[in-house]
């Protein structure tokens, strides 16, 4: 059909051709011989419209070509169906993993997620929350960067910005937390290691600016104090739980006057970085050196040998703090909710007794 030649017929119930008219919620409702308020409800994913009619209006929707005004509907509900998620490190997979099942439980609800990412910064973490902040999210999960204090999430506080913490804490505020029993984790992985007859344990990337280090740390403390091992201070490297890090405290902890026979670490980075730093000097973990990791990413178990590990549960873990920012927003007066999941040890290949020296 040339410029010239006037329009064909249109079939019924067909949409309309690109640039005469938009596609808009009354004419979705005429092709399914329905009300605009169940296209609109079925459109906003409202549990007051059955499974299926939702599932029809939205594919035809999509059929037809129609685009959903977030901007107006937010008008006028005062939702933006939008969670926003700030996080200090996805280059992490165990902060990959709690991401991935923050937002399938929020796509559940028909909520989409916006995230922020700041390293371990704060004032990157400033605006990063603060253009968040900018969106209009219903309400946001946070992991907050080492170092932050109360004031660090004031103005998200003072604006009335539902927050729920996640993994770490800033515990002078009354804010929702859901994470994992860190302290309890570290004792088990102390108890195998102790178990196995090591006397000697280091502790690698220890960091009291956040809560998860200063828990873990403690829970190394607690245990060579209920054995009655000694406690010294060159078997311990502060740093974040990197690979890069781990490989520098593995070396450092070595090269004490009496070095380790075993490490527990902060996290499974760490462990990674650790058991190359043995390799470095000819060793190997499970065999000559003994190493536990903390988190159970899905790497763990593919390293060889496979790390021993401690398992945080991180999908239950991000479900819930959805689940629990889902109904702080429906209820913002409703009491503070608190999760602390109960870590599991995986013995895989990195532990072994000491070796005779």
């Amino acid at each position: 059909m040339t410029a010239s030649d006037p329009p064909g017929p249109r079939l019924p119930n067909s949409p309309p051709p690109a640039g005469r008219s938009r596609v808009t919620l009354q004419v979705i409702a005429e092709r399914l011989s329905v009300s605009t308020a169940t296209v609109s409800l079925a459109l906003r994913g409202s549990q007051l419209v059955a499974e299926a009619t939702r599932h029809r209006v939205r594919e035809i929707a999509r059929e037809m070509g129609y685009s959903y005004n977030r901007s107006a509907a937010s008008l006028r509900t005062d939702r933006t169906n939008i969670i926003g998620v700030g996080f200090h490190d996805i280059t992490n997979p165990y902060f990959a993993e709690l991401l991935a099942a923050i937002d399938e439980t929020a796509g559940r609800y028909d909520r989409s997620i916006l995230l922020g990412t700041y390293a371990e910064d704060l004032d990157r973490q400033q605006r990063v929350l603060g253009t968040l902040a900018e969106y209009r999210p219903d309400g946001m999960v946070l992991c907050s960067a080492g170092g932050s204090t109360v004031e660090s999430l004031a103005p998200l506080i003072d604006a009335g910005v539902p927050i729920v913490q996640l993994s770490r804490e800033i515990p002078a505020l009354d804010l929702d937390f859901v994470g994992a029993d860190d302290r309890h984790g570290t004792n088990l992985a102390m108890e195998h290691l102790i178990g196995l007859g090591h006397r000697r344990i280091a502790f690698l990337c220890a960091n009291e600016s956040i809560s998860t280090g200063r828990n873990r740390y403690a829970g190394y403390r607690d245990a060579l104090a209920r054995h009655g091992l000694p406690f010294d201070p060159a078997l311990v490297h502060f740093d974040y739980g990197t690979r890069e890090n781990g490989l520098k405290g593995i070396q450092k902890v070595l090269d004490a006057h009496d070095p380790p026979t075993a490490a527990a670490c902060m996290n499974d980075l760490a462990a990674f970085g650790a058991m190359l730093g043995l390799r470095h000097r000819g060793l190997e973990a499970g065999r000559d050196f003994s190493i536990v990791g903390c988190d159970d990413v899905k790497e763990a178990a593919q390293w060889f040998p496979a790390l021993t590990t401690i398992f945080n549960f991180q999908n239950d873990m991000g479900a819930k703090s959805a689940e629990f920012l889902l109904n702080r927003i429906a209820d913002p007066t409703a009491p503070t909710q608190r999760l602390l999941l109960t870590p599991a040890l995986h013995i895989r290949g990195t532990t072994c007794p000491p070796p005779r020296r």
